[in-house]
């Protein structure tokens, strides 16, 4: 079994051009980082028929986050990526599995300027994340709690979803004196 859980969360304004370094980076860390961690282990996974891969995205993934959309992206785009890579390595004996966590008292999360509903501590986290992969489940967001709340933001229509942000706390953006 491989985990992967690359992840830096860092604010953006993409109307500041050195926030794109920024969008770039958490890309290459939360994105390339998850696929080279992987790259190695499947061959040799392939060769032995069996496997499983497991990738961290976040509920973050399910609905985009003002300031917050470097981190959105790049975790829906794992778990776009963890589905692609399911579909094509199933039929060669191999498991992937996508934990989409909440949030997890972390370095990550203790300078979130916002209320964070169902915060685990990363033992609680890690506990439920090792029951899902045994599970045999291909996706799992922990708490379930918060695949609740993120579920039924998805189904807002845009112009109520946007209402409910206007005005919010963002993320923190990362200063990087371009």
């Amino acid at each position: 079994m491989v985990i992967a859980n690359a992840g830096i969360s860092v604010g953006i304004d993409t109307a500041e051009r050195e926030d794109l370094k920024v969008m770039a980076q958490t890309f290459a860390v939360n994105n390339l980082g998850m696929a080279a961690t992987f790259h190695p282990f499947i061959a040799p996974m392939v060769a032995r028929g069996s496997g499983t891969l497991v990738g961290i995205a976040s509920v973050a993934a399910i609905r985009g986050l003002p300031g917050h959309g470097a981190y959105c992206a790049s975790k829906a785009a794992v778990v776009n990526y963890c589905e692609s890579l399911r579909g094509e390595l199933a039929p060669k004996g191999l498991r992937v599995v996508t934990i989409a966590p909440g949030y997890v008292d972390t370095p990550l999360t203790r300078g979130n300027p916002y209320p964070m509903p169902f915060l685990m501590s990363p033992q609680v986290f890690a506990d439920r994340a090792f029951a899902a992969i045994a599970s045999g489940t291909s996706y799992r967001v922990i708490p379930w709690q918060m695949g609740v709340v993120a579920k039924i933001l998805r189904i807002l229509p845009n112009a109520l979803f946007d209402l409910l942000l206007r005005n919010k706390p963002r993320k923190h953006r990362q200063k990087t004196g371009s």
